[in-house]
């Protein structure tokens, strides 16, 4: 058996999205031999994030909150080593995927936003995750500024940890050193490490509960239908 499963996501992320995480992740845990889950994205996009037209056509637009932070949040608590693989575009939820990974490899061309206050929106359950990686004045200038952080810039503030043309030589010396780690304590590093951070259910309810008022609104709902409908942006108004 292999120490590295691997899952190629979907562009955005929606309920078939973070179904398909999760059952990677179950893969990996219940293989004695694997180390290491890597996420990576299709050619020239990581992931985009919340999938519009999904958000836009349910009647309960806030629905998928706390199983997007659910999943984030066992990114951090399983026993097993999560790589985020980007080369491309990465918004929204996107960084969220990359911010609760424990490591990030990044190619030159990649690069990171926080666009969801353009929607009338805040990136609510992936704040946490960001702001335990990068720090909160990174996080809060990518979400106040919603402009993208190319990836040399998103290495110096510590949200990319390695920027290579090929990550893969760098995900395989990671696998290799992990297999001679035994699994549990890697489960118990992040536990501990857990401990030692604000990640509180209080905040879980905080961001999941915000994100569904937010989502509630009736501008944001009308800016989803006009995105449904015409596929105008926000910032496309007449």
């Amino acid at each position: 058996m292999s120490a590295t499963v691997r899952l190629r996501i979907r562009d955005v992320i929606d309920a078939e999205t973070i179904k398909e995480i999760n059952a990677a992740i179950d893969e990996a845990e219940r293989s004695p031999e694997c180390r290491v889950l890597v996420l990576e994205g299709g050619d020239g996009v990581f992931c985009t994030g919340l999938n519009l037209d999904e958000a836009a056509a349910t009647t309960s637009p806030e629905d998928g909150g706390a199983d997007f932070f659910a999943l984030l949040k066992r990114f951090t608590t399983t026993p097993r080593a999560v790589v985020a693989r980007v080369d491309g575009k990465v918004a929204g939820g996107g960084v969220g995927l990359a911010a609760a990974s424990d490591f990030v490899y990044a190619t030159e061309r990649s690069a990171f936003s926080l666009p969801e206050a353009l929607w009338g929106l805040l990136p609510c359950c992936v704040l946490p995750f960001l702001i335990r990686r990068v720090g909160f004045q990174k996080a809060y200038g990518m979400t106040f500024s919603t402009q993208p952080v190319p990836a040399a810039e998103a290495w110096r503030f510590h949200l990319v940890d390695e920027l290579a043309e090929d990550p893969e030589p760098a995900i395989r010396r990671l696998a290799y050193r992990l297999t001679k780690l035994d699994a549990p304590i890697i489960g118990d590093m992040k536990r501990y490490f857990q401990k030692m951070w604000i990640l509180s259910d209080e905040m879980e309810r905080t961001a999941v509960g915000e994100f569904d008022r937010l989502m509630s609104t009736p501008e944001v709902r009308r800016r989803l239908a006009d995105y449904a409908t015409e596929k105008r942006f926000p910032w496309e108004r007449d």
